[in-house]
């Protein structure tokens, strides 16, 4: 793909914007429509499967987003679903077919890891789970019917990083199809493209909205592959609807200073937590404690929004810990401007076995913090004092 803009805060910001001065409208209109009128029969027919047909098969506003999430990706084209797991599932099955085997690793999001593990072998198609930076593990794992590698880097809730150019030369070597799972990362902090992924898939829902009002997903790739998935997409019809379409866009034009940002106070809340002495360990890609240190800086730009956190103590303590804090919101998802935090046993690896999420490393005691973009002491303070609360309420005599 050819760029039309050299730095990610240009791409975001005008990635998909007619740049000549025709007097229109400086905001991409919302098409909210489902069909689109035809002067005659054959232009019904010249105008099928465009996005000036019927908004299943797309939309100008969604198309507008598609090119911006391209442009940022530097690939050749972008879909948008109406979810994460829609990108996901709608990828995967216009790719295999029954018969054909997945290698994928082992600690990734819970929703993805229930479709792989429980959904595609009712038709056909069987996964094997490996340990996520172990690449000998991964290359056994590979049979005659491997067809694709499905990565996610940093991962949900444990922040390993995957190293993208091994992968890919992998899948290269044994003629498989590489997708990414990309979210947490952003194509701000890294673009996994670059180093060969053919296929990255984003829950638009985080960081790409980054206001926690909208629900989406984007597979971005090569046109050959992106064309396959098109006219499942098509068939499947799970699409993007308009009006969620235009909060994407308008959520993309502040998505590189949103992130540098969440990378800012994600940074200074890890730092914060290491040194706590109430916190067992920290999870934090850009902390040289951290076993994929050096694979992080090579390809990362920024360490991300996420920080997860095991306490000292029990599950319970971690329940205690998560509801005694006030500027970190108790819910589900991350990536809004907005800290939150959550359980990951309680929400994005519920679904999984607990004798899974113990070979994932997902604990009891574990936490996942998605940094906002509010001021790093506020922040700091907030959990200060939601630590220093339990560990007060736990000294305090029975009777």
């Amino acid at each position: 793909m050819t760029h039309r803009f050299k730095h990610p805060e240009t791409q975001a910001t005008r990635g998909a914007a007619d740049l000549e001065k025709r007097n229109g409208p400086l905001a991409t209109p919302i098409y909210q429509t489902s069909t689109f009128e035809v002067t005659d029969n054959d232009e019904q027919l010249r105008v099928t499967g465009s996005d000036n047909y019927y908004t299943r098969y797309g939309n100008p506003t969604n198309t507008a987003a598609e090119k911006t999430v391209a442009e940022l990706e530097g690939v050749d084209a972008a879909l948008t679903f109406s979810s994460g797991m829609g990108a996901i599932t709608t990828a995967i099955m216009a790719l295999l077919k029954s018969g054909d085997h997945i290698v994928a690793q082992r600690d990734i999001y819970g929703g993805t890891h229930k479709f792989l593990s429980q959904w595609l072998p009712n038709f056909g198609v069987e996964t094997s789970f490996v340990d996520t930076t172990d690449y000998e593990q991964y290359a056994r794992a590979i049979r005659p019917n491997t067809k694709l590698l499905y990565l996610e880097s940093p991962t949900n809730p444990t922040l390993r990083v995957v190293d993208f150019k091994k992968m890919a030369a992998l899948a290269k070597q044994h003629g498989l199809l590489s997708m990414i799972d990309s979210t947490f990362g952003t194509p701000i902090n890294q673009r996994p493209a670059e180093f060969g992924i053919d296929l990255i898939m984003h829950s638009g829902t985080k960081y790409f909205g980054g206001h926690s009002d909208l629900i989406c997903g984007v597979v971005a790739g090569r046109a050959e592959l992106m064309g396959k998935i098109l006219a499942a997409r098509t068939t499947l019809g799970n699409c993007m609807d308009p009006h969620a379409a235009w909060l994407l866009l308008r959520g993309l034009k502040t998505l590189a200073v949103r992130v540098q940002r969440h990378n800012e106070n994600a940074a200074r809340v890890a730092q914060f937590l290491s040194a706590h002495a109430k916190v067992r360990s920290v999870h934090y890609p850009f902390l040289k404690h951290h076993s994929e240190y050096e694979v992080a800086r090579r390809q990362m730009g920024g360490g991300g929004g996420m920080v997860t956190f095991e306490v000292e103590g029990t599950g319970e303590d971690a329940r205690r810990v998560s509801e005694a804090l006030r500027m970190f919101t108790l819910a589900p998802s991350l990536g809004g401007v907005e800290s939150l935090v959550c359980i990951p046993v309680l929400t994005s690896h519920l679904v999984v076995p607990q004798q899974e999420r113990k070979r994932m490393g997902v604990t009891e005691q574990m936490i996942r913090l998605s940094v906002g973009i509010e001021n790093a002491e506020d922040l700091i303070s907030d959990l200060e004092q939601a630590l220093q609360a339990v560990s007060a309420a736990k000294a305090v005599p029975v009777g």
